[in-house]
């Protein structure tokens, strides 16, 4: 519209006067040019901020053509290098705040990415556990219906027991989608993570549902901090789902969650005594999942993970976990 008004008026030949009312219409009609370079850059699409920008980053010198045509004088130039430069710094500030605009909205979709992989995490360690589980029982339950319903209904007790498991584990995973608001409103009303303390319930559910029987030998040194036990817990919590899922020879299931001898690191072992020939256990399973997923949460840490078959027949998963941070740029992994 400016340009039109300003192609107008020199085409019909009417000059304006320097007068006080034309030059408050100017610096309105200018103020409101700026405006527009600045919000376009910062919030239109690419091709039309750069359409938009150069029609009224143009239209703001050719203003200055409203008041005559003539020969161009030296305070002409210096009135158009002011006006050309005013729309330069408009258009500035506009891909200044551009710019803060696509970094906040990269970090907020960072945080949404890890908090997807977060979620999907818990959902594998503790739901997956908590269902073949369920479905371990289930499965018994069929064949000692027939042949001792007293039993059956014990499976079926430990069925309910392992459903209201996983559905602790999925109210936490929900939780943790309302993290802010509930830590504001109700920071009290929390599930807290499994750590160490849990792991001997978790072996003995594991026994009782299936054929392999888990040894446990805890001996964590003082002030394991609730990350590195959460992350301990995950350990055993994936091998003896795949104990479960890949190893139905499996009898004898060693689980050692124990202190370096310098008490500087968590060392937690899963070994396994089931014949040769059965499927890998999760290594890269699921895109990201299983071990692998377990590898990026221990070299989170500073620590390793390792996992392969063991002699003389089985399979051990092995993390080491540094109880206090390590320096950054040393942190490894082997899987």
């Amino acid at each position: 519209m400016s340009l039109a008004v300003t192609g107008g008026l020199l085409l019909l030949g009417e000059e304006q006067r320097q007068e006080g009312a034309a030059s408050g219409w100017l610096l309105g009609e200018s103020a409101c040019l700026l405006i527009l370079i600045l919000v376009t850059v910062r919030v239109a699409p690419a091709r039309h901020a750069l359409v938009s920008a150069a029609l009224a980053g143009c239209a703001m010198p050719v203003l200055l053509l409203r008041f005559g045509t003539g020969t161009p004088t030296l305070a002409a130039l210096a009135g158009f290098a002011v006006w050309v430069l005013s729309a330069v710094l408009a258009a500035m500030v506009g891909l200044y705040l551009r710019s803060l605009d696509d970094y906040r909205a990269r970090s907020v979709r960072a945080a949404r990415q890890a908090q997807r992989a977060q979620l999907a995490r818990d959902l594998h360690d503790f739901v997956a556990h908590d269902v073949s589980e369920m479905l371990a029982q289930a499965q018994a339950g069929q064949i000692l219906a027939e042949r001792d319903p007293r039993e059956s209904v014990a499976a079926f007790r430990r069925i309910e027991h392992a459903a209201l498991q996983a559905l602790a584990s999925m109210d936490r995973t929900v939780r943790m989608l309302h993290e802010d608001d509930l830590a504001a409103e109700q920071p009290a009303h929390r599930t807290p993570l499994p750590g160490l303390a849990d792991l001997r319930e978790l072996a003995e559910r594991f026994s009782s549902s299936g054929t392999a029987t888990v040894h446990l030998d805890v001996d964590a040194p003082g002030g394991v901090s609730r990350e590195v036990a959460a992350t301990a817990y995950r350990v055993v919590v994936e091998s003896l789902t795949n104990v479960r899922r890949h190893a139905a020879t499996a009898s004898r299931v060693e689980v050692s969650v124990r202190g370096t001898p310098a008490a500087d690191a968590l060392v937690v072992t899963v070994t396994d005594d089931a014949v040769a020939g059965h499927s890998p256990r999760g290594v890269a399973r699921g895109g990201g999942l299983g071990l692998a997923g377990l590898t990026e949460r221990v070299e989170a840490l500073g620590g390793t993970l390792t996992a392969g078959p063991h002699a003389p027949g089985g399979w051990r998963v092995a993390a080491t976990v540094p109880l206090a941070p390590a320096p950054e740029g040393t942190r490894q992994v082997r899987a």
